[in-house]
Parts: structure tokens; sequence; C-alpha cells
């Protein structure tokens, strides 16, 4: 009884930190943004985390199409990272697929843009290829 309330606790403190990063992806702080994608690909590269996501995967799709658009370097090519996860972590089902769909112009933007950093560059085209994989419903 007790070891199932302290495993709930540490769910929900888990959530509560997973939260505070999603906030933090708004912040007027580049630092700031960067550490919560830090944060959210760690957590989403070690956990399933899939139901905590479907809730939020609205808002998080427009934090990291914010992170793309207005970030520079290191913040995009975390954004890109963190969107790959969020891929894999959502699966090849409608929801996948309307994650890939709205962010897909977004990364082949960043992706041809000649002025944008080389690791911003390379996450976006690993972030197409693997969402593209899993996530795209039209063949081509």
């Amino acid at each position: 009884g007790s070891e199932a309330a302290g495993e709930q606790g540490q769910e929900e403190e888990a959530e509560d930190r997973l939260k505070e990063h999603l906030d933090n992806l708004l912040d007027k702080s580049a630092k700031t943004r960067q550490v919560a994608l830090q944060s959210l690909r760690l957590a989403f590269s070690s956990k399933t985390l899939s139901e905590f996501l479907l809730e939020r995967r609205l808002m998080l799709t427009d934090s990291l199409e914010k992170c793309l658009k207005k970030g520079k370097g290191e913040e995009q090519a975390l954004a890109g990272t963190v969107l790959t996860l969020l891929c894999l972590q959502m699966g090849s089902g409608p929801e996948g697929e309307e994650v890939f769909r709205s962010l897909k112009p977004l990364l082949v933007s960043v992706l041809t843009d000649s002025a944008a950093s080389p690791s911003a560059r390379q996450s976006c085209a690993t972030a197409l290829g693997m969402c593209c994989y899993i996530a795209a419903a039209d063949i081509e």
C-alpha cells in the first residue's frame, strides 16, 4: 500500500516537473528555454510519457514551433531533437501525424536556411526524417 502511494507521489512530482519545463519553453530567456528543452529531451528519452503528452501535444507543438522560429543555434537544435522524441512518444497514429504535419514546413524552413547553424539544420533534418518515417501517413 505505502509503496504504491510512494510511486504515485513520485509520478505526480515528475509530472509537475514536466509541466514546469513545458511552461519554461515560453520564457523570454533563451537560456531558460534551452534548459527546459534539455530537461524534456532527457525525460522523453528515458520514459514513456504518451498519456501525459497526449493531453499536452498541442501546447508542446506550439512551444516547439516558437523555439524553432525565434530561437537560434542550440535552441533550434534542441527543439528539433525534442520534436523527434515527441513523434516517437506519439507513435504512428493520428496524434503523431498531426504533430508532424503541423511542424514539417518549419523543419524544412530551418533545414534549407543557409543562415541557420549547422547543428540546427542537422537536428531539423534528423527530425524531418524520423518523424516522416514514424508519423507520415502520406507515402510520398
